[in-house]
């Protein structure tokens, strides 16, 4: 069962909100941080990506680095830019993307959980990646950003979230960046904190949807902290760490498309009759082509959008893996024909977040960077589910969240 609590979050007061919070570490790079965090001393880039108050090509890596996002959190405690709830809570956290709103809980998920296997992932996590984040949590001895979770339809707690949602919220803005709105309430109540204690531990699991290194970083700093305390009783702080868990008919999952440098030696005309010994292929014309369905493809190549349907008998239908479109365009496109297996490494290939639109991957290939692209129908949230389950792991690449969630609304120390 799903074991969680409330915590005492540390949060910007409300007047500071907008000038604290932020994008997440892992969707921008140092330059893109620094240019958004321009002249704002109160911006958690400082903290986050913490390169930015180092010369232009200092290494996120750098040893310095980390100890200047602790040295940074310790002065946004100092200044009142972070200040930490007196008592503890649970949160509700809502974005509005496109007109449709996602309701999460911020609660305290349990280290062991993700120990053990009742935290389910569906994507693999480097250790290089893992270790970065570790030192983060280390250094700062805190959560600084949550993992996005998902949790199977409740409606006790949807209608517990609705409720809160009809009062005045604690923060209420708009962000620059994504234009999206994000809205944030404080749940004081003891009783309604027991039932979403409640209401969880009745679920044998929650889903990772997005954030697998910083799941996996806060659990493995977790499990370190309880082996080098020799009074550990399992109740401290460090078994916990900070997660927004959503109702996963909320979500949205947007296709996250692939561009190629190359067709492995192969001619447009030769690469077309390769796609055709797997693939229905049709020749869609000039005009920009979505892929309507599972198992068919938007292929861009020499100005031209194709639609490609996957024929009978390459997928299995009954493999919560080989039936996903992921997996049938790395193994009958990518692999087979244009020779790029492993999809982590190679530089031959690139990803487009579905955000971006397929606008981005004509652009792509039309400036020459990219020989081609192909764009693909997105992941359902029950086909991570169904995976997640069978405890095996999807393709790298598989699945975009959106809206991402805002840094700095809430952050978790772990004592």
């Amino acid at each position: 069962m799903a074991r969680i609590r409330p915590f005492r979050g540390l949060r910007p007061p409300r007047e500071l909100v907008e000038q604290v919070e932020s994008r997440p570490y892992d969707v921008l790079d140092s330059e893109e941080a620094r240019q958004e965090a321009g002249d704002n001393e109160m911006s958690l880039y400082h903290i986050i990506k913490p390169e930015i108050d180092f010369p232009v090509g200092t290494s996120e890596y750098d040893p310095r680095v980390y100890e200047k996002a602790a040295e940074n959190f310790k002065m946004f405690q100092e200044k009142g830019w972070l200040v930490q709830d007196a008592e503890s809570h649970y949160y509700i956290y809502a974005q509005t993307m496109n007109g449709k709103t996602q309701y999460g809980l911020v609660v305290g998920a349990w280290v062991n959980d993700y120990i053990e296997g009742r935290i389910k992932k569906h994507e693999l996590t480097r250790r290089d990646k893992e270790e970065d984040r570790m030192k983060h949590v280390r250094v700062n001895d805190a959560n600084m950003e949550p993992v996005f979770f998902a949790y199977p339809d409740n409606k006790v707690l949807d209608e517990l979230i609705m409720r809160y949602a009809q009062t005045e919220p604690e923060y209420d803005f708009i962000a620059p960046i994504d234009g999206f709105r994000h809205q944030f309430w404080v749940i004081s109540s003891q009783e309604d904190m027991e039932t979403i204690t409640s209401e969880f531990a009745k679920m044998p699991s929650l889903y990772i949807a997005d954030g697998h290194h910083r799941s996996a970083a806060a659990a493995l700093v977790g499990a370190e902290k309880q082996k080098q305390n020799p009074n550990h009783t399992g109740d401290e702080e460090y078994n916990f760490f900070m997660a927004v868990c959503f109702q996963a008919s909320q979500l949205t999952i947007l296709d996250y498309n692939r561009v190629v440098k190359d067709l492995n030696g192969l001619s447009s005309d030769e690469f077309l009759k390769a796609l055709s010994k797997n693939f229905d292929v049709e020749d869609m014309g000039t005009d920009i082509y979505k892929p309507t369905c599972l198992h068919e493809f938007s292929l861009y190549l020499d100005e031209h959008w194709y639609r490609l349907t996957a024929k009978e008998g390459t997928y299995d239908p009954t493999d919560p893996i080989g039936v996903l479109d992921v997996d049938i365009s790395s193994r009958l496109i990518l692999d087979e024909i244009l020779n790029i297996g492993d999809l982590r490494s190679s530089k031959r290939i690139d990803f487009v977040g579905g955000l971006r639109g397929l606008k981005e991957l004509k652009r792509r290939v039309n400036s020459g960077e990219m020989r081609a692209a192909l764009a693909l129908y997105p992941v359902s949230m029950q086909q991570i589910i169904d995976i997640a389950d069978s405890g095996k792991i999807m393709p790298p690449k598989a699945t975009w969240f959106e809206p991402k969630l805002r840094s700095g609304l809430v952050v978790h120390k772990l004592t």
